[in-house]
Parts: C-alpha cells; structure tokens; sequence
C-alpha cells in the first residue's frame, strides 16, 4: 500500500492532477488547500479524506495538516 500524503498541499494536488473529474467546489477547495499552508480543521480534512478515496489514493497521514 502506498504511503500516505505527509501534507495536505501534495495531496490536493495529487487530487487536482488525478484522472477523476471534480466539482467546481472540489476543485477550488484543492486550490485553496495547494496555496493556503494554514492548517485544515475537521470537516476539511474529512473532506480531503473523502476525495483521496474517492480517487483511490493513500490517506492524509496523522498530522499532515501542513
């Protein structure tokens, strides 16, 4: 099983760049999360999580959050 994502910022553009099509909410909510290194709160790390499986990538590593 891969590794999962150390930060947020590589897994959302490991989400932008993935072969899934996304929302536009989706998509601008990666966008934030590629520019803003501010930490994520709950619902938008569930919100990652979701995506990442949804793409059949690894998870959002414990304390990945910058």
């Amino acid at each position: 099983m891969p590794e999962p994502f150390n930060t947020h910022r590589v897994a959302a553009l490991a989400l932008l760049n993935g072969p899934g099509p996304l929302t536009r909410k989706a998509g601008s909510f990666l966008g934030q999360c590629v520019a803003d290194p501010t930490p994520l709160t709950g619902k938008q790390r569930d919100w990652i999580g979701t995506l990442l499986e949804r793409a059949s990538l690894p998870p959002l590593a414990d304390g990945g959050d910058a």
